[in-house]
């Protein structure tokens, strides 16, 4: 008779010292996520989600008035948070003042008083800091191997560098002034986008300057007068507490090397945490460049190859909370650096120049927010007196229009 019992396995071949080393430091950190009240209280990250269709559209606008087809056809572009542009524009009645077009009762807009105060305040910056602005871009540029981006890659950078975001497109910024060029591949006979198969390059290709000292170097020569051992400054948050085994790695994560964004990383392994930590420090260097020292989480994901990231990345702002916040805000989640913003004065973080100017516009936002909610319950609303002319001769046309 036929036994019915299986043959026993051959045993597995046990794995090679060498992975077996590499993956020992290998901690599976899960933390739960933890509200941190005091970032939604800074107006500029509450307001992120449209604070940058906002400004897009501030742009296209005018001090005097345009029709809202003019800009309603770019929502997808502009990615607004409201289907209509009409009906995004209506939110912000500090930023842009409606009135009734000549035919057709068509909604038309512009740009109010303080909104086109700031457009030309924003303008001024970029010319005097000209320098300092572009040089963001440039260390971005320097932090990838091949010492170039994708041309739609930098496009898409600009806006958190505080750069124009015509800025390839105009010729009187003369990108060559600053040290970049435009590269064109084989590819971009074939498309019909103006940007694919184009790079954008450095003039010199980062040759003829030795490679600059990171944040958190500077940060390091700043306490410890070296930076032979490179720590990241923590903040935890209030409330969240870690294991023991977390807390123990922590430890030992710190006292790894200090890979910097502008070295050659081609040695490390992938899977090693010498290889975390040097993602870390990329994002780290990242963050730092950009005018909040934040950014939508999904808005990095372009930069993954060019970053020599690995294609999980993102979960590093999930083991790391003492360094990175998720701020989760209107179905979007945003990351923040928070030494930016907890580390007061003991920080080698340098302030954006156009930090400010962003903060005015957030502001103009909550202005916006108490102006809807005065005229709501029927209190008075102080405007501008420009804008208040334009306030009252739109009463004056609403009440013409038979009903």
């Amino acid at each position: 008779m036929r036994s019915l019992a299986r043959p026993p396995r051959p045993p597995k071949p046990l794995p090679s010292l060498a992975a077996f080393v590499q993956s020992m430091g290998y901690v599976e950190v899960k933390m739960r996520w933890k509200k941190d009240a005091s970032f939604d209280a800074v107006p500029v990250l509450a307001h992120a989600r449209d604070l940058r269709p906002l400004a897009s559209l501030a742009r296209l606008l005018s001090p005097s008035p345009t029709p809202v087809s003019a800009v309603s056809k770019l929502r997808r572009s502009l990615e607004t948070s409201d289907r209509r542009v009409a009906s995004f524009l209506r939110r912000f009645p500090a930023v842009f003042v409606e009135s009734v077009g000549p035919e057709h009762n068509h909604p038309w807009f512009r740009l109010s008083a303080s909104a086109a105060r700031l457009q030309r305040e924003e303008r001024d910056v970029f010319a005097a800091r000209r320098a300092d602005i572009t040089s963001r871009l440039r260390r971005l540029i320097l932090m990838s191997p091949a010492r170039r981006l994708p041309l739609t890659v930098a496009q898409g950078m600009l806006w958190h560098l505080g750069i124009p975001e015509d800025y390839f497109k105009l010729p009187d910024f003369d990108i060559g002034q600053d040290g970049f060029r435009i590269l064109t591949t084989g590819d971009a006979v074939f498309s019909e986008d103006e940007n694919h198969g184009k790079e954008l390059g450095l003039i010199d290709d980062g040759k003829d300057q030795e490679m600059p000292l990171s944040v958190l170097q500077m940060g390091a020569i700043r306490r410890f007068g070296s930076a032979e051992e490179v720590p990241f400054p923590l903040f935890p948050s209030k409330g969240l507490r870690l294991k023991r085994k977390i807390g123990d790695w922590m430890e030992g994560f710190q006292k790894l090397p200090y890979i910097s964004p502008y070295e050659d990383f081609s040695n490390i392994h992938r899977g090693s945490d010498v290889s975390e930590k040097r993602a870390v420090g990329v994002l780290h260097e990242l963050f730092s460049l950009f005018v909040t020292c934040s950014a939508e989480r999904r808005r990095l994901l372009c930069l993954r190859t060019h970053l020599g990231l690995s294609q999980k990345f993102h979960l590093v702002f999930e083991r790391h909370p003492h360094i990175f916040y998720l701020l989760l805000k209107e179905k979007t989640c945003f990351v923040v650096l928070k030494e930016a913003y907890m580390a007061g004065g003991h920080t080698s973080i340098e302030e954006h120049p156009m930090l400010e100017v962003r903060s005015k516009y957030a502001r103009l936002m909550q202005e916006s927010q108490e102006i809807i909610r005065r005229r709501r319950s029927g209190k008075p609303v102080q405007l501008d007196p420009e804008d208040q002319e334009s306030e009252d001769s739109k009463g004056v046309n609403s009440a013409a229009i038979p009903s």
